[in-house]
C-alpha cells in the first residue's frame, strides 16, 4: 500500500510559498515522516510563478509530483491555482487564497483575468476558497497569508 501523500504549494514570488513549504516540511519531519521537498522559483524575484512539491510518508523516494497525482494543492493566488490544477488527483483537494495578482499581460490590457477560477476548480475537485490575505491583514501582518493558508 502506498502511504505517500503529495502536496503542491504554488504562488507568486514574494508570497512566502517556499517558506510555507519549509515550515510544513519541518513539521512533518518532527512528526516522524520521511519527507522530500522540491522547489522551483525561477523568476520569483520578479513576481513570477513559484511552486514547491512536498511528499511525505513512511518512505519517500522522490520529491517530484506528477500530473494528476497531487493529494492537495495549496494556492497563494487564484490564477496559480488554475495554472497548476492539472496536478491534482480526481479526489484531490484545493485550498485557494482568493487574492489576485495581475500578470503583466493583464496589467497592459492584452488579457483579462480569468473569470470564476474557484467555480472551475469546484467542478473538478473539492475546493476551499478563503481570503487568506484579508485574514492576515486583520491579525496585523499581511505577509502572514502563507501561514494562514498552511493552517487551512
Amino acid at each position: 500500500m502506498n502511504d505517500v501523500k503529495s502536496i503542491l504549494l504554488v504562488g507568486v514570488g514574494g508570497q512566502g510559498t517556499i517558506l510555507a513549504s519549509k515550515i510544513l516540511t519541518q513539521g512533518l519531519i518532527e512528526n516522524g515522516y520521511d519527507v522530500k521537498m522540491s522547489e522551483v522559483h525561477g523568476m520569483s524575484q520578479r513576481s513570477g510563478s513559484v511552486s514547491t512539491q512536498v511528499r511525505f510518508g513512511a518512505k519517500v523516494y522522490s520529491p517530484i509530483i506528477g500530473e494528476g497525482t497531487a493529494d492537495i494543492l495549496v494556492s497563494f493566488e487564484e490564477m496559480e491555482a488554475a495554472r497548476y490544477a492539472h496536478f491534482l488527483k480526481k479526489d484531490g483537494k484545493a485550498v485557494v487564497n482568493t487574492y489576485r495578482i495581475p500578470s503583466m499581460p493583464i496589467l497592459t490590457g492584452n488579457q483579462d483575468y480569468p473569470d470564476d477560477i474557484i467555480g472551475m476548480l469546484r467542478q473538478r475537485v473539492s475546493t476551499m476558497a478563503l481570503d487568506a490575505t484579508g485574514i492576515a491583514e486583520k491579525v496585523g501582518n499581511p505577509k502572514s497569508a502563507n501561514v494562514v493558508l498552511l493552517g487551512a
